[in-house]
């Protein structure tokens, strides 16, 4: 993830210490939205995104994980589940993200969610809101989720509704929204950057703004389930996306909106971000060159600082990962799984800049990049090491001229 309200626009957010290894000297979040302050990236434990279940009472184009209104044999029992909530306390995971499919199709989410938190976990959910009614949100708010995020396609609620496969599908989301602001819960949008939804963007920030959303990711896409059909960004056009998405959050925080802004999935955005604020002379821009040299992009990402455990137990390692498992927690536990290095792609996620090739290999941000995600690249390449096919980069400023010491490219 890039925090572009943090970087690009100097607004601390509950992730700073996580994520830059920072500690928040501007505000005073409430303890289950801060994220603790890491002594190293490569030292942290994983944010892990649970699929409870794949079970979905949408059917959207983008879906990484090909979820339907059906039944799917084989899912994780509560009694299960809570044993591996139990492992990841011990583990000291610093949150817990629960998705689907659609997690509030599980009977058993908010058992599960009282239990986490009993446990001392933050927790996170990720929903398509349409299921979202008064009071599910008050019993978010009373159980301390950290966030709530939900899903958006498009301002137009024809194109959301043609996105989520179903007519009324924006008008429940709405109401999701709603009533997660009229508790005050911490409500987040997410939204999957396509060629069709780039150019929603600007409409997107105005809903952020007029309905009191309190933070937003933007992810880039990839090729990953449904999700593969649809048409990625060229280099072009997902310049001009982050272009929008760098302006629209600053116009925002100008405005004096505390909003916390995030691209995810492509970590290029990061050194892109560098090179346009020096190329403005903007003030902090060697600053954020080292928050974002320490957090290490996708270096301490996928593999590292992110985990995946899907609807049946496997252990990825990401959610767009999903063909590749390193293991089940039905079999041993998840802290064992992931600490176990004797699969290569593993050991090589955990130590992957020599593994890199072509233009990542070569790259001078290769630090600070990671070589973005590599989900994407083995999907698109059959090689999991490859360069990633959503770098946006030119050659140019990936080789550029090597710049004072000052900065360390």
């Amino acid at each position: 993830m890039i925090d572009v309200s943090a970087l690009y626009c100097g607004l601390e957010t509950a992730s700073t210490p996580h994520r830059y290894g920072r500690r928040i000297t501007q505000i005073d979040p409430p303890e289950h939205e801060r994220l603790g302050l890491a002594d190293s990236a490569a030292e942290r434990r994983p944010i892990v995104v649970w699929n409870l279940t794949r079970t979905c009472n949408l059917k959207c184009l983008h879906c990484y994980s090909d979820s339907e209104a059906m039944r799917y044999p084989g899912e994780l029992s509560t009694d299960q589940c809570k044993r591996v909530l139990e492992d990841l306390a011990d583990f000291h995971v610093p949150a817990v993200l629960f998705s689907g499919g659609e997690p509030l199709v599980r009977p058993d989410l908010f058992e599960l969610a009282a239990y986490a938190r009993q446990l001392g976990l933050h927790v996170v959910l990720s929903t398509n809101g349409t299921l979202i009614d008064r009071k599910a949100a008050e019993r978010f708010k009373e159980l301390k989720f950290a966030y709530v995020g939900i899903s958006l396609d498009s301002a137009d609620p024809a194109i959301h509704d043609h996105f989520r496969g179903q007519k009324g599908a924006f008008e429940r989301t709405m109401r999701g929204f709603r009533h997660c602001v009229d508790v005050g819960q911490k409500v987040g949008l997410r939204l999957t950057i396509t060629r069709q939804t780039a150019q929603d963007l600007d409409a997107i920030f105005a809903f952020i703004e007029r309905e009191g959303i309190n933070r937003a990711c933007f992810y880039h896409l990839c090729p990953a389930g449904r999700g593969k059909d649809l048409m990625a960004l060229n280099a072009q056009e997902s310049r001009q996306a982050v272009d929008t998405i760098f302006e629209q959050t600053q116009r925002l925080i100008n405005k004096g909106k505390r909003v916390e802004i995030l691209t995810v999935d492509n970590h290029c955005d990061g050194p892109y971000m560098y090179l346009k604020m020096k190329d403005q002379g903007h003030s902090r821009a060697e600053q954020v060159y080292q928050m974002l040299s320490w957090n290490g992009g996708g270096r301490y990402s996928s593999g590292v600082g992110v985990a995946s455990i899907d609807f049946y137990g496997h252990v990825h390692a990401d959610q767009f990962s999903m063909g590749r498992s390193f293991g089940n927690v039905k079999d041993r536990p998840f802290s064992q799984i992931w600490q176990d290095v004797t699969d290569p792609v593993m050991a090589g996620l955990k130590d992957r800049l020599g593994l890199l090739k072509g233009r990542c290999a070569t790259c001078r941000f290769k630090e600070m990049c990671g070589g973005a995600l590599r989900a994407r690249a083995e999907a698109m390449t059959g090689d999991p090491w490859a360069s990633d096919p959503g770098c946006y980069l030119s050659d140019e400023e990936i080789a550029g001229d090597m710049i004072e010491s000052s900065s360390g490219v």
